[in-house]
């Protein structure tokens, strides 16, 4: 599959803004940003240091881990990233003495690196820039959008079924385009492995984990919330499969704990009766579309600590 940027999501988070601007958002705290200025990390508030506390930590990832509309949402810069992340209820609940949250939507493993633009006249700085030696705590969740894996799932596939719904007409489509999932695969695992071990030369001393993704496609069955062809059902568990497989080797080769939300997350994907992943239709009060809800960012949060030993 040739790799391409994921344009459709990135004009996505244009009118996602623009709808946003009278909603209710707060912005980041301190001082106003000048016109044009790049979007400031959100950064909690600072408390005295305590033995045991992580006292510096940095938040890197893209929407699985910023949680656009899980309220409240900050704009950031066109980020959407919820004070209800992961991020900021792990830091809560491990007294973090300062929290860094750059998560950003529609980042892909090269926005680690180099300034991302979520929209035309947007740039934030690159993710690992506040990654320092003063750093003792790293979240990273980044892969799915490198070669917009999620994108097939919610978009390409979701957009053909209207063209044989019983059928499997995204299968055949992407195999016809030369779909290799075992490439892919294989292709994130290296970048998302670079990263890792960038993370870890730049804090040497901190703690790194990958935290992988919340299930979205059910085991078995269909539902109305990921409207699929049936047959192309097994394809979205293989994207799901390999991108899982790929975090997963990442995290071994870089030397980092890999926070298992695919296992955590079974009989909570899209279609279960709790689900902790909202399905085709946006709540703004609750979660963008194929985007977790505050009990996806609470079920990272309690693997996490369960990871770092302090559940």
């Amino acid at each position: 599959m040739e790799e391409r940027p994921a344009h459709a999501a990135r004009a996505a988070v244009v009118v996602l803004l623009l709808a946003l601007l009278c909603a209710g958002c707060w912005s980041s705290p301190g001082a106003p940003e000048a016109a044009g200025s790049a979007p400031t990390a959100r950064t909690a508030p600072t408390t005295p240091a305590t033995p045991g506390r992580y006292d510096r930590y940095v938040a890197l990832g893209d929407s699985f881990s910023a949680a656009p509309f899980v309220p409240r949402t900050d704009l950031a810069g066109g980020c959407l990233r919820s004070d209800h992340d992961y991020p900021h209820l792990l830091a809560q609940r491990l007294r973090v003495r300062r929290l860094v949250d750059v998560t950003c939507s529609g980042a892909r493993t090269a926005d680690l690196t180099r300034p991302q633009h979520p929209f035309r006249g947007s740039t934030v700085p690159p993710q690992l820039r506040p990654v320092t030696r003063g750093t003792d705590l790293v979240t990273l969740g980044i892969g799915g959008n490198d070669l917009d894996l999620f994108g097939t799932v919610v978009r390409t596939c979701t957009g053909l079924r209207a063209r044989q719904p019983a059928g499997a007409p995204c299968t055949e489509e992407l195999r016809r385009r030369g779909l290799d999932l075992d490439r892919d695969g294989a292709t994130i695992t290296r970048r998302v492995a670079g990263a890792l071990r960038d993370a870890r030369r730049r804090a040497p001393t901190a703690r790194v984990l990958l935290v992988g993704y919340l299930r979205v496609v059910p085991a078995g069955g269909a539902c109305p919330a990921l409207p699929l062809a049936s047959g192309d059902y097994p394809l979205g568990r293989r994207v799901a499969a390999t991108l899982d497989a790929a975090l997963r080797l990442a995290a071994r080769r870089a030397g980092v704990s890999y926070v298992d939300m695919d296992a955590a997350s079974r009989g909570h994907d899209v279609c279960a009766p709790r689900p902790w992943v909202n399905g085709s239709v946006t709540d703004r009060s609750r979660a963008l579309a194929y985007h977790p809800f505050l009990a996806g960012m609470r079920a990272d949060a309690r693997e996490v600590l369960r990871v770092l030993g302090r559940a």
